[in-house]
């Protein structure tokens, strides 16, 4: 066995260290005063475990405060939403441009701060803010501010009748949303070394400030898919169903009619992009909160290079997909609640596209799974707060989707009486679990493996330790092992490791025998076939992460625009009641929706990264 794999990949750290084969441990004569010492572990000292006292002790503060602002602005948005005597809309808008307009304090003075200081050098969290990223937050920034401007319409033209607060607030979240794009582009990737505890309130409340924002975008939408699912109730033949509209329009007219009605259509178009803006946001504010006073490891993150070459497959099946759910969509609207006959073969029509797409992409995930599974090479284990956030997002927001599909097959198996559509949804509801399943073991493994590049350029380092000029110890280390265990190449090596590199089949048979009997005689691993072997297995993966990328943006499309099958099928709310499904699917939908888009962006990232 090898020792030693923990070495700094330094061309004097592999050109002194003694790498040691089955045989036993070689031993080197003790070096000359002259010759360069090996750094020795730090020792920790008292002093720097009590200054992380109190910084451990900032963080838990923020965080408290920010939870505390978070449930305050719950309860108003509940509060606005059933009624409740004595909160209205003002109210609730009042507290959020409180909001905003606190986090427009914080983040101008960061900004002054930073460019009074911009001179010093600063470090940087090159995980963090991506430049896709940070390209994906402005278009939903710059949809997001025409939302506004809608309102600001809608403001105008109900003037009589609605409070200053609507129109002050559409105003105050365009500019919170110019600044804070603004903010993101440059300070996305800061790591904070600097008023670490004031800062930590101030990212930790501009977090939940969109969480909050997020949150009342979310409610809107969701009272408007509400309304609209109660009306095709009705035509689907749930009679018993109560169907009182929660109605929250003007009490007045609007000049010209025409044009508010379309501005009301409008909003409510625009809102998925909004609410997938807030939670962007929220979460790379969220990485920088963590990143303040973290200490940066030496290992520095590869540069994503996006390319477009030898996708083909991949990106026709996608585009094929994602043409095929903008047809379905379309329909699934003219139909859905015109006659139950229409209501119906519109229901089976979107069971039967999810099906087959699911199952496309389940296929797809377990075949990327597979090809790991073959080819062993070690993770990357560093620590890293993008990349935990990315995986406990995707296993967070997939419970969403999979509390709506339990409750699904238990109305199924429970329900007296089955309509024809709602055996399809049985399938639909499993195969939606267990793609999200197969797909997160996909996503997660992904963006843990090490890059690509150094497993192809690096194939096989035999070490040779000298000493006073003589080999004393040689071994020859596999392609799968550690890249900081990997001498530079080139000029760049020193003399005295120059030479002592050589391919596997220069290592001669009594190595291999070694080998061997170190292990106990296990057979090697199993390698991948030829030819998914190199470029083409590259190739297959990025197949699979162009058509699951693809996949995942037709997925979210549906349920965005209101194309809601658990809505619409009325089987759910005879078996647990009206309010109790509304109150799941209004809790769980969210989650669902957000869950495709993170996924994408995930996709893209393992994309490039490949």
């Amino acid at each position: 066995m090898l020792e030693g794999l923990g070495s700094p990949a330094s061309p004097r750290a592999a050109a002194s260290t003694s790498v040691v084969g089955s045989s036993g441990p070689a031993a080197c004569p003790p070096p000359s005063p002259s010759a360069p010492r090996c750094p020795e572990s730090p020792v920790p000292r008292r002093g720097g475990m009590r200054a992380s006292v109190p910084q451990k002790l900032a963080e838990t503060l923020s965080s408290q405060y920010g939870l505390i602002v978070f449930v305050a602005g719950l309860l108003l948005l509940l509060a606005w939403a059933v009624h409740a005597a004595g909160v209205g809309k003002s109210d609730l808008l009042c507290f959020l441009t409180a909001l905003m307009l606190l986090q427009l304090l914080w983040m101008l003075w960061y900004v002054g701060r930073s460019s009074a200081h911009r001179r010093l050098f600063r470090l940087k969290d090159t995980h963090a803010g991506a430049g896709w990223l940070r390209g994906s937050i402005t278009l939903f920034a710059v949809i997001t501010i025409i939302l506004g401007c809608l309102k600001i319409g809608y403001f105008i033209g109900f003037s009589e009748c609605l409070s200053a607060t609507e129109g002050v607030f559409p105003v105050m979240h365009a500019v919170h949303t110019l600044l804070q794009v603004y903010f993101l582009w440059g300070h996305a990737k800061d790591i904070i070394q600097s008023f670490k505890t004031l800062e930590r309130f101030g990212v930790i409340h501009s977090v939940f400030t969109n969480l909050l924002l997020w949150a009342n975008g979310v409610l809107n939408e969701s009272k408007h898919q509400l309304n609209e699912h109660k009306e095709r109730l009705i035509t689907l033949g749930f009679g018993n169903i109560t169907t009182v509209l929660d109605d929250h329009t003007p009490q007045c007219n609007c000049t010209p009619p025409t044009l508010c009605t379309a501005i009301s259509h409008g909003i409510y178009y625009l809102y998925p992009f909004n609410i997938e803006y807030q939670i962007l946001a929220s979460t790379m504010l969220y990485v920088l909160w963590k990143n303040i006073g973290r200490k940066v490891d030496s290992h520095q993150h590869q540069k994503m290079q996006f390319k477009s070459d030898g996708v083909t497959v991949g990106a026709v099946l996608g585009l094929t997909a994602l043409a095929a759910t903008i047809a379905v969509v379309v329909v699934y609207l003219i139909h859905i609640g015109r006659s139950k006959t229409k209501s119906e073969s519109a229901l089976i029509m979107f069971y039967l596209y999810a099906i087959t797409l699911l199952m496309l992409m389940g296929a797809a995930g377990l075949a990327g799974i597979r090809i790991y599974r073959i080819e062993e090479k070690s993770l990357d284990e560093s620590k890293n707060p993008a990349r935990k956030l990315d995986s406990d997002l995707l296993v967070g927001t997939a419970s969403g989707s999979w509390l709506i599909s339990w409750g699904s097959i238990l109305a199924i198996l429970c329900a007296e009486d089955h309509p024809r559509y709602t055996w399809y949804n049985l399938p639909y509801s499993i195969l939606v679990m267990v793609e999200k399943y197969i797909q997160n073991l996909f996503i997660i493994e992904s963006i843990h493996r090490e890059p690509e590049k150094l497993s192809e350029d690096i194939r096989t380092l035999r070490v040779v330790t000298v000493c006073n000029g003589k080999p004393v110890a040689s071994s020859c280390l596999k392609s799968g092992g550690v890249a900081g265990d990997v001498a530079p190449r080139g000029r760049d090596m020193p003399p005295a490791a120059k030479g002592n590199v050589c391919m596997r089949e220069g290592c001669g048979k009594e190595e291999e025998k070694q080998e061997e009997s170190s292990w106990g005689g296990s057979p090697s691993p199993v390698r991948l076939p030829r030819f998914l072997q190199g470029n083409a297995k590259r190739k297959v993966l990025r197949n699979i992460a162009a058509f699951l990328f693809l996949c995942n943006i037709s997925l979210w499309i549906p349920p965005a625009f209101g194309c809601r099958p658990e809505y619409d099928n009325g089987l759910e709310e005879i078996v647990f009641g009206f309010e109790p499904w509304i109150i799941v699917v209004n809790l769980a939908m969210p989650f669902s929706i957000f869950y495709r888009m993170h996924a994408a962006a995930s996709l893209f990232e393992v994309y490039c990264n490949i």
